[in-house]
């Protein structure tokens, strides 16, 4: 079921970024020959007006055939080929796939907003959120949570020292009542994990970790408080477009921080996830419900916007840098050369994906 539920949520996804160029190009008068659902070989195909709409044996995404978007050496192309066209509706056509893509994800971030999703709250929301609880978003190495074994997701439901017990949800109230104890005292601290079992454990506040108030003892824990909130209709469109703008944001960050490991041989590879990994992450999201899958397969649709955004040849991105390179020079390209550069951009990626690939089955042996 798994395995399935990743075919359908790559297909969606895919299908969706292609549509972008499908329909961009047709607003541009240029002719799209084949839309394609899955690759070839063709399973069944059938012809409205001038593009052809197939169903392919092998189930994993789609494809449009715009005329004239690989250029052949020697063949004239009409005025509604893809070449032909001025190099700003070339752009257009090509980034539509990428905004699809990040517009898909603003929609299902904000449907997921409308039926209420365990989400990082805003002091305003976790008042009205009745599973409210204060979460350990990042941990310090070698600080007292570290030495506890506290890790991100986990739970703090309650904590008691000698200057009594808190419950609640406040951040702002856990950090003081932590910073009022008795210097060098232990607290006992109940912890929930993400599986849901609930563990006790003994933490000493230690001084000097907040670099703004060094003598301030603290745990060595980056919180937020996480609930579930429902929120109206008309309001989650606005609110999943700035949620979205920072998932998009983070995930810029990564990728670069990510490529640029690459070049320097320093890339951490275990914070990446191929195909085997996506397709775990999609079934344990399904797991836990339609509102964790809708969540999961947006954060999927932004990395894959990203992705095309970047200049490689045989992506968007590449594509979009060759066109600009055009525009700058006012002559085409030679073919040839074109063709080359995105054949070897293409065996990259695949190698990049068979070593991502290597490390996800590292992962689960």
């Amino acid at each position: 079921m798994t395995i399935l539920i990743f075919i359908v949520v790559l297909v969606v996804l895919i299908l969706v970024h292609e549509f972008g160029h499908f329909v961009v190009a047709k607003l541009a008068g240029m002719r799209v020959d084949e839309f394609g659902i899955g690759y070839p070989p063709k399973v069944w195909g059938k012809k409205f007006g001038e593009t052809e709409y197939t169903f392919n044996a092998l189930p994993f995404g789609g494809f449009v055939k715009i005329y004239g978007e690989d250029i052949e050496v020697g063949r004239p192309m009409s005025e509604r080929s893809f070449s032909a066209k001025p190099k700003i509706v070339q752009a257009a056509v090509l980034f539509a796939g990428i905004f699809m893509n990040l517009a898909f994800a603003w929609l299902l971030i904000s449907v997921t907003l409308t039926m209420g999703v365990p989400r990082a709250l805003t002091a305003e929301e976790a008042l009205r959120a009745p599973d409210a609880v204060i979460t350990v978003a990042q941990v310090l190495p070698g600080s007292p949570a570290a030495t506890a074994g506290l890790v991100p997701g986990d739970a703090l439901l309650a904590i008691e020292g000698s200057g009594g017990r808190f419950e609640g949800a406040s951040i702002d109230s856990f950090t003081a009542f932590v910073a009022e104890q008795e210097k060098g005292s232990e607290l006992s601290l109940s912890v929930r994990n993400q599986e849901g079992v609930t563990r006790a454990t003994t933490i000493t506040p230690m001084a000097g970790i907040v670099a703004s108030d060094p003598e301030r003892a603290a745990l060595g824990v980056g919180l937020a408080t996480v609930g579930t909130v429902q929120v109206s209709w008309w309001q989650a469109p606005i609110d999943g477009f700035v949620l979205t703008w920072e998932l998009t944001k983070a995930t810029a960050v990564a990728l670069y921080y990510f490529f640029a490991g690459l070049f320097t041989f320093t890339a951490d590879l275990s914070q990446v996830a191929g195909p085997i990994g996506i397709a775990g992450a999609v079934g344990s999201a399904s797991d836990n419900g339609l509102g964790a899958l809708l969540t999961i397969t947006a954060l999927i649709s932004i990395n894959l916007a990203l992705i095309n955004l970047l200049p490689i040849p045989a992506l968007d991105g590449g594509r979009l840098l060759f066109v600009g390179i055009e525009a700058l020079t006012r002559r085409p390209l030679n073919p040839s050369i074109v063709n080359a550069v995105n054949t070897v951009g293409f065996a990259l990626l695949i190698l990049l994906m068979l070593v991502v690939t290597a490390s996800d089955i590292f992962k689960i042996l």
